[in-house]
């Protein structure tokens, strides 16, 4: 009875650390200077694929603000509730590391390729948008807050 109970114990665990090496969840967007707390956006998974939906702005004062300068179907539309992330899948070559899909920047209405990698035992994310491959880019750092 004690061994069961011991290996239940080992494999919640192992299945808790899984957890916090993907990229879903809900983490805390940090801007370019590190420090600054841009808003929260929670990750989910549905059939290998993840997505992310912004459910909170850090600046009261931006919290009713629209994506004006979008150009597809989420232009004028609230950035609160706005999926920013769409069709990232597992990388087949570094399964640490998530890619394929889309990040919009409301603030300016652009969209970049994408590239998640959880790091720091799936504590932090590095959050990679560029244009063409991956160096003509720049990385953000996102904190998980669950």
């Amino acid at each position: 009875m004690k061994k069961l109970f011991v290996a239940s114990l080992l494999a919640a665990a192992t299945s808790i650390a899984f957890a916090q090496a993907t990229p879903a969840g809900l983490w805390k967007t940090i801007d370019d200077d590190g420090k600054t707390e841009k808003s929260q956006v929670r990750i989910t998974e549905s059939a290998g694929v993840f997505t992310g939906k912004v459910e909170k702005i850090a600046d009261a004062s931006k919290a009713d603000a629209k994506c004006t300068d979008c150009s597809d179907e989420r232009k004028d539309q609230p950035i609160v509730g706005m999926v920013i992330l769409r069709n990232i899948k597992p990388m087949a070559d570094d399964k640490g590391s998530w890619e394929g899909g889309d990040i919009l920047d409301p603030n300016n209405g652009k969209t970049y390729k994408v590239r998640l990698k959880p790091i720091d035992g799936g504590k932090k994310m590095e959050v990679r948008g560029y244009v063409g491959a991956p160096l003509l880019g720049r990385t953000q750092t996102w904190v998980r807050a669950d």
